[in-house]
């Protein structure tokens, strides 16, 4: 799937009603959706809860807090890319305690090019997480494997007497002769000797 065909979710939490109107002629919902709007952290807490997002923007500071740890907080816990927009007389100390958290931070005031940069920058990120989440999911997989495939052995093991080597060639050899996966072969023993 290429980006155009992408849709991304996104969290605003910002109180500043001429930065979302802005914000939201550069969101069409063709590209982002749903695009949820918050004006304050702990009501984008309550989103983030809810549902997971693609992108979170924070145009700090909100009414009830900076949301610099809210920030840290969504980058760490799931796979959302941020971008924190803070002052600019703040932007260094902000900068060198997000930054290393995956957080992206820009300097207030911010053009319309900047914007859409940013948003290019998060995209790229988003699909790079993409990607990592994918790659887990498959080592994951591969590993429910490899346990079912162990447990099928010492099943074969206890039950028929087999040594280890033998346990594995029958496993391999079940599959090939059923054309089924070594997973279901290992499924088929364990169903049988359990």
């Amino acid at each position: 799937m290429n980006l155009e065909e992408r849709v991304y979710s996104v969290l605003v939490a910002s109180a500043a009603e001429n930065f979302n109107s802005a914000l939201a002629a550069m969101l069409p919902e063709s590209a982002f959706y749903p695009v949820t709007v918050v004006s304050g952290i702990a009501a984008a807490k309550r989103a983030f809860a809810e549902r997971d997002y693609d992108f979170v923007i924070i145009n700090s500071p909100l009414p009830d807090e900076p949301g610099v740890n809210f920030a840290i907080d969504t980058c760490a816990s799931k796979s959302t890319v941020t971008l924190l927009l803070v002052k600019s007389e703040s932007y260094i100390g902000i900068y060198d305690k997000a930054a290393p958290h995956g957080v992206f931070v820009l300097s207030k005031p911010l053009s319309r090019q900047t914007v859409t940069l940013a948003l290019g920058w998060m995209t790229s990120a988003r699909e790079r997480l993409r990607k990592i989440e994918k790659k887990t999911l498959s080592i994951e997989e591969k590993m429910g494997e490899i346990r079912l495939v162990n447990r099928a052995k010492w099943l074969l093991i206890n039950e028929l007497k087999m040594d280890e080597p033998k346990a594995h060639h029958y496993i391999e050899k079940l599959a090939m002769d059923m054309c089924i996966t070594k997973r279901q072969a290992a499924e088929n023993i364990i169903n049988t000797y359990s």
